[in-house]
């Protein structure tokens, strides 16, 4: 089993990936982790069993002693947040079903009736669905602000929330961000918003601050550092990063992850065992996929920036906001593959470019293998009202495209030969 440290030096995520948290001498010598394939685990005896319970259900501090029921944890599943929580320097984290699973257990773990989030615009449509819609109808209330706010402006959403908190006998229970912003690509400041959070509430607090770090993480992007206390990932997207399979996490400290994990205990939705044993070996090469998908982006981007069919770009390798490139230079280290593309025009000219695409699919999702391209307006964020859309710079002509790892050349011949068709 590889530790975290050398003899000489601290090891790297992309070291550790290849076999931290795994022994193989407990799988009959298997290199590989086993997909471990058990609904329920055997205790030793009768009073380890005792010990379990007393530490699942409270009854004594430290929590479970090993492994009891597969709706709980299992091997694949625990080796898998071992090294999830390596990439954002978490003390702790959690696996999930899907992004959505892990996003609506953690809210529905801190937030009560009366109670307000505050959130930053804009979100991936189903979460932003899920705090208006799904939490509303249990008394949970929210104020949302744009991912570009300043000190000042995030002062008085906090005030805000506070006071609206108060007429309804709650609390402010959680600030959630997600930055860069789907489908846009907006910045927020995690340092203003965590030095705004704790000038209002004090260091005694019980608000954390999240964020879906799912365009940028892990590799060009570690929110813990910054301020964030929760970091939320789809692992469909580079995680897994193969467009097989669908899974979600959470990381932080064990303060606020551990009530997570017992209402998934309670819930369910953890990952199943296989889709934890293929995450395991996506992570492997995470690292290189990434890497190569950023190369090919800011080539690609690179050549659409001068098209002439082309409005603009929302890609972090092009900012053009003093303000925004900030915050990128704050809290990033890569400018990511999942941009937003302006096509002069509307949805009929952008329907003609994807129509027109040969290499590049027409899906949604991200940060796979291969080169994705979708409508957002039409697609993804098509339950947001249009006053908001508009809003949120949600408009008829974004295109976005999340860059794979082909040969660049070629999907700057595929894309030049798609904005001809427009």
């Amino acid at each position: 089993m590889a530790d975290s440290k050398s003899a000489s030096r601290p090891l790297k995520p992309s070291t550790l990936m290849m076999g931290h948290g795994y022994d193989p001498a407990l799988s009959e010598g298997s290199l590989k982790p086993p997909i471990f394939l058990t609904s329920t685990f055997a205790f030793e005896n009768a009073a380890a069993g005792k010990r379990h319970f007393e530490g699942i259900t409270g009854k004594r501090p430290g929590g479970a002693d090993g492994l009891v029921y597969s709706r709980f944890n299992g091997p694949n599943q625990e080796i898998l947040e071992d090294r999830l929580s390596i990439w954002d320097g978490a003390e702790d984290a959690l696996c999930f079903s899907s992004g959505m699973t892990a996003i609506c257990v953690l809210m529905l773990t801190y937030c009560a009736a009366g109670d307000v989030i505050i959130h930053s615009g804009p979100l991936y449509a189903a979460t932003e669905g899920f705090v208006a819609k799904t939490l509303a109808k249990f008394g949970v209330s929210y104020i949302d602000f744009p991912a570009g706010a300043s000190r000042e402006e995030l002062d008085d959403v906090i005030a805000r929330a506070r006071a609206q908190a108060a007429d309804q006998g709650g609390k402010l229970a959680m600030i959630y961000l997600e930055s860069p912003g789907n489908p846009t690509n907006a910045l927020v400041d995690i340092e203003a918003v965590s030095a705004a959070r704790d000038a209002a509430l004090g260091a005694d607090h019980a608000c954390p601050i999240a964020i879906d770090n799912t365009f940028l993480g892990p590799l060009w992007q570690r929110p813990l550092d910054h301020g964030a206390d929760i970091v939320v990932y789809s692992l469909t997207k580079y995680v897994g990063g193969h467009s097989d399979l669908v899974a979600g996490s959470v990381a932080g400290a064990k303060k606020w992850i551990d009530p997570v994990r017992m209402l998934r205990n309670t819930m369910g939705g953890i990952a199943d065992p296989n889709t934890a044993w293929m995450l395991l070996r996506s992570l492997e090469t995470v690292e290189l996929r990434m890497s190569r998908a950023g190369e090919n982006a800011a080539k690609v981007c690179a050549f659409l920036k001068g098209h002439p069919k082309i409005e603009r770009l929302g890609y972090l390798g092009m900012i053009d906001d003093a303000r925004q490139q900030d915050i990128y230079d704050r809290h990033c280290t890569g400018a990511g593959s999942t941009f937003s593309v302006f096509i002069k025009g509307g949805e009929a000219e952008c329907f003609r470019f994807l129509d027109a695409l040969r290499i590049a699919k027409l899906a949604v999702s991200l940060g796979g293998t291969e080169t994705l391209a979708s409508h957002p307006a039409s697609m993804t964020h098509l339950s947001v009202p249009d006053p908001r859309k508009v809003s949120l710079g949600i408009s008829d002509n974004l295109v976005r495209i999340s860059i794979g790892i082909e040969d660049a050349d070629d999907l700057i011949a595929d894309f030049e030969q798609a904005l001809d068709a427009v």
